[in-house]
């Protein structure tokens, strides 16, 4: 991306975000990537970038483990294994193991699932593939501390075996000579030591001429002397031949294992930019996951769409400081693609502004960035921006000279993919020839598609933001009554300054605002004050609309609530219904249970009797007691749902039940203990004991 001045990435502050992701860096590699963010004009590059930032991140939250947690910097060990004769220690080898061991986790952690779920991740690894053989050669030679194995080579095993020996029979002649020295109460209390890679005895300076053979020094006292003792010269002098040996030969396998690993250096440069790609792209999703980022959708046109955007270095600060950021919700397209904001000093409009840009530099830059995803941004090919004093005491130009040398070039090179940001245009001239020009650059930059945020004061570009195609007005909400900005972006309307209403307020002597009224042009006092009240009616209807939304959602809560318990009920009669069901059924079945048992004993009995008649009674008495049973536990329910005992003496008129039949009549006649009961068109005797009164249920209400 071409920008526009060379200042003007630090003036959007994206030299303070690349810093950040510096800090969340871990490798070499990384970092300096990280320094060297470019902001990309390709889609596909930019989505790419975002991409794989976004599956990271979700890997993170979601607690999965990614395997790369070696932190390796071994540009200069890779670039001398690609030179002829050269030589890599037992320590820089295991650094490589590692970096192979890392890529084998790696291709082991995508498997064919993982790469369909997080492709962005694995193009990363897509034109490469993983070399067993570099583990392999490696542990042929050498063990997990990076010393060469005994049988890297005969000769080495050889080798140590005579040391082995050697310093064996060293130990054994060594120890006697100390066990002779101390008896004779010529050692030292430190007894032995080594000087020069030899082993020497340590003697009282006094008895050195009794101990036959080499000085080597004395201590810093001069009370002790190292001695090499004559049995024990030639041991040594072997020894160190055999470790000379041992040197040669260590220096032989491990040059020859770099020769025969050299051929894998252009593969080991890729695992290592592998590797560090990865670290780089965890330090982007740690970064995300810091600003609470998302992935927004990209477009590749000219094209702005942010919702609840924050400006990412302030949410970092607000979080720290327990207090809220304002988001800012934002479009420009191909109908509206000039904001020009207004609004009372300290409201914020540069941090709005600041915050479309930064946003901007960072998603071409391959960042995540603190919107919702639902936003939309495009591709700008220029950004150019004007914010601050530009006075320059170089080119002996004044404030005012300087902004129209960068209004200049904002015309000639704007375009339909430049995104340009002016902060106060117009300012430091006089007012009414500073807005003509103002004006003038306006419709130039409306004129070439160029897409922009502009703030200002001036009433007369508030108003081309409603005549000229492609230019809208939006205001910073205030709080008149309390004098204090509420940082929130409002789009479609101008805003007023307040110039009056806070000099009322801060108490400046009211003769003083007169004047300064009088002194202002009616009509531009009256549009201001129009704009004025314009701005507190809208937040009226705001505050309205609000309340409303709020006992909207209220409502909802409530008929949501309302219908959790209706669902709770029909539920519960649903169990209870199922119950009964359940209730009756296990009684029919012990009824059948029982039946069963019963005819049994009978087809047992009959079997076994004389009598078979008196078998077939009882037989008879079963089955038609048990149908009685079954007829008269109906007519009890008929009755039941019908009626309700009350009691009482029976009079004439009354309704009775007869106990013995449970058939329900009207006493009709009393005859001492007798009753005459009309059933239907029948009349029947009943004794005076065999009657209750009751009385009809009263019907159950219509559901309305």
């Amino acid at each position: 991306m071409q920008v526009f001045p060379d200042s003007a990435l630090v003036q959007l502050e994206f030299d303070k975000v690349r810093a950040l992701l510096v800090e969340h860096c871990q490798s070499e590699y990384a970092r300096h990537k990280a320094e060297k963010l470019r902001v990309h004009t390709r889609i596909d590059f930019i989505e790419t970038e975002l991409k794989q930032s976004h599956e990271y991140r979700l890997i993170r939250q979601s607690g999965l483990h990614f395997p790369n947690d070696y932190v390796l910097n071994l540009s200069k060990d890779i670039k001398l294994l690609g030179i002829q004769g050269s030589f890599l220690g037992g320590e820089q080898w295991l650094q490589i193991r590692k970096l192979a061991e890392s890529l084998q986790s790696i291709f082991r952690w995508f498997d064919t699932e993982r790469r369909i779920a997080y492709p962005g991740l694995a193009l990363v690894i897509k034109d490469t593939y993983y070399e067993k053989a570099i583990i392999e050669m490696i542990d042929e030679i050498l063990d997990e501390t990076g010393t060469v194995k005994d049988n890297a080579s005969e000769d080495l095993a050889r080798i140590r075996m005579s040391l082995y020996r050697k310093r064996a029979e060293l130990s054994r002649v060594f120890d006697r000579i100390v066990r002779k020295l101390k008896k004779e109460g010529v050692a030292a209390d430190i007894e032995e030591s080594f000087m020069n890679g030899r082993r020497v005895v340590a003697v009282f300076a006094e008895h050195k001429r009794q101990v036959r053979g080499i000085l080597h020094g004395e201590s810093d006292t001069r009370k002790t002397s190292f001695i090499e003792p004559e049995e024990t010269t030639e041991l040594n002098n072997d020894i160190f031949a055999l470790e000379n040996d041992e040197r040669k030969e260590v220096y032989r396998i491990l040059r020859d294992l770099t020769a025969r690993c050299s051929v894998y250096a252009p593969l080991l440069k890729v695992y290592h930019e592998v590797v560090g790609e990865y670290d780089f792209i965890r330090g982007k999703a740690r970064l995300a996951i810091d600003m609470d980022a998302h992935y927004p959708s990209v477009v590749d046109k000219a094209h702005v769409q942010l919702v609840r955007a924050y400006h990412p270095l302030l949410f970092l600060y607000n979080q720290r400081s327990g207090k809220p950021t304002i988001p800012l919700n934002l479009t420009l397209d191909e109908q509206n693609r000039i904001l020009v904001i207004s609004g009372p000093n300290a409201g914020g409009k540069t941090v709005s502004l600041k915050t479309v840009g930064l946003l901007q530099l960072m998603l071409q830059g391959g960042l995540l960035v603190p919107v919702d995803p639902s936003s939309t941004f495009g591709v700008f090919k220029k950004l150019m921006i004007h914010i601050g004093d530009t006075q320059s005491l170089e080119f002996e130009l004044s404030t005012y000279s300087a902004h129209l040398q960068h209004m200049k070039h904002f015309m000639e090179a704007a375009s339909g993919r430049t995104l340009f940001f002016i902060d106060e245009l117009g300012s430091g001239s006089d007012p009414n020839l500073g807005g003509a020009f103002a004006e003038v650059i306006m419709e130039e930059l409306a004129r070439k598609h160029a897409y922009g945020i502009v703030t200002t004061h001036y009433l007369n570009l508030k108003v081309m933001a409603g005549k000229v195609p492609g230019i809208i007005n939006g205001a910073m909400a205030f709080d008149e009554q309390r004098l204090l900005p509420m940082y929130r972006l409002i789009i479609g309307k101008p805003g007023s300054s307040y110039t009056f209403a806070i000099a009322e307020r801060i108490g400046l002597d009211k003769k003083l605002i007169d004047r300064a009224r009088q002194l202002v042009d009616d009509d531009h006092f009256n549009l201001d004050k129009l704009l004025n009240r314009t701005e507190q009616d809208l937040r009226s209807v705001e505050k309205r609309e609000q309340d409303l939304q709020k006992l909207l959602s209220d409502n909802a809560r409530l008929k949501k609530e309302m219908e959790t318990v209706l669902d709770k009920e029909r539920h519960r009669q649903q169990i209870e219904l199922q119950r009964e069901q359940n209730r009756i059924t296990e009684e029919r079945i012990a009824q059948m249970k029982d039946m069963e048992r019963k005819l049994k004993s009978i087809v047992s009995e009959w079997k076994r009797a004389e009598d078979k008649g008196q078998v077939m009674k009882t037989l008879n008495a079963l089955l038609f007691q048990q149908k009685e049973k079954q007829v008269s536990e109906k007519r009890n329910a008929a009755f039941d749902e019908k009626y309700v005992e009350i009691g009482g003496a029976v009079k004439v008129g009354d309704r009775v039940k007869m106990r013995q039949n449970r058939q329900v009549g009207t006493v009709s006649e009393i005859r001492g203990k007798k009753v005459i009961v009309q059933l239907g068109r029948i009349p029947l005797t009943v004794d005076m004991g065999d009657l209750t009164v009751v009385e009809e249920k009263p019907e159950a209400p219509a559901a309305s």
